[in-house]
């Protein structure tokens, strides 16, 4: 079966970071052994199937029959080390908590929020208000007030490669089925702040405050939540299957994105035209296949 064809923007938070509950279950699960970033997406998919397979079906992963925190559920992480990220963070270990709880989550009120009645109805085994109250609820307990992952399905949005350094892409080009096979970039805390608080700016200047400023500055909030010690990762995860060798290796969009945000300040439209239609010929192709299956 292959992974989701989902992408994910983390944060690697140190130990010491965290509030006592949570830095008390990172310990245990870091003990237990942390999952790889080959691992992570597979888990997710195998807790949230079995939540959805559970009779009676469970709202939320990790939940009782009753709604309530089902607390010997134990917490999933995945840990980097500090001397794996540039520029200056930890001390280690660095670790990303999946919150899958609280994601799936805010992912059922997005649904709301873009589904029809129809599908809604298909889909849900309680109502709309319901679903709004719980992740109110589950959000509410979130230790930090925010998630460590924010993902994606089908593609990247074009604004996260603004927080990364284009040179400090890791590349493992295994063949399509192997969960090793990814595409990826990790950066201090500080460093990606400074780069999407430019990015935000000079596109807020250029394009006005919705669009790609409005997820600039959504992405400086999420961050805003999160130790400045901590490191942020972009990663392409399962959208690798979906690409070939080739156009991984030749993929400039961490390269054109950057390099837009110095042609709207230069006042180069131009240039920007040129790497906007190079995003959109490398990007188009995966909409398309997520429009015919």
């Amino acid at each position: 079966m292959p992974r989701p064809f989902v992408a994910y923007l983390r944060v690697y938070e140190p130990l010491s970071a965290l509030d006592a509950p949570l830095a008390d279950q990172a310990r245990k699960a870091l003990e237990a052994g942390p999952l790889s970033r080959a691992d992570a997406s597979a888990r997710e998919r195998e807790l949230w199937l079995r939540s959805q397979l559970a009779r009676p079906r469970r709202l939320l992963p990790g939940e009782r029959s009753d709604g309530r925190v089902a607390h010997d559920t134990p917490i999933d992480v995945m840990t980097i080390s500090p001397a794996e990220v540039p520029g200056d963070v930890g001390p280690g270990p660095l670790v990303c908590p999946l919150d899958l709880r609280a994601r799936s989550a805010a992912a059922l009120v997005g649904f709301l929020a873009t589904s029809s009645g129809p599908l809604q109805d298909a889909a849900l085994s309680v109502s709309p208000e319901t679903i709004r109250a719980r992740a109110t609820a589950v959000m509410a307990e979130l230790m930090g007030g925010a998630v460590h992952v924010i993902s994606t399905t089908w593609t990247v949005p074009l604004p996260w490669f603004a927080l990364v350094d284009p040179d400090a892409r890791r590349i493992v080009l295994a063949p399509r089925d192997d969960p090793e096979r990814q595409v990826s970039w990790r950066a201090s805390m500080a460093d990606a702040r400074q780069r999407v608080a430019r990015a935000r700016k000079v596109v807020s200047r250029s394009l006005g405050d919705e669009g790609p400023a409005k997820v600039l500055t959504d992405t400086a909030r999420w961050l805003d939540h999160f130790a400045p010690d901590s490191a942020v990762e972009l990663d392409y995860g399962g959208l690798v299957q979906l690409i070939e060798d080739k156009d991984l290796l030749e993929d400039t969009s961490a390269q054109d994105v950057n390099a837009i945000v110095d042609a709207l300040e230069a006042g180069d439209a131009e240039e920007v035209a040129l790497r906007y239609e190079r995003l959109r010929e490398f990007w188009g192709e995966l909409a398309r296949r997520e429009r015919h299956g």
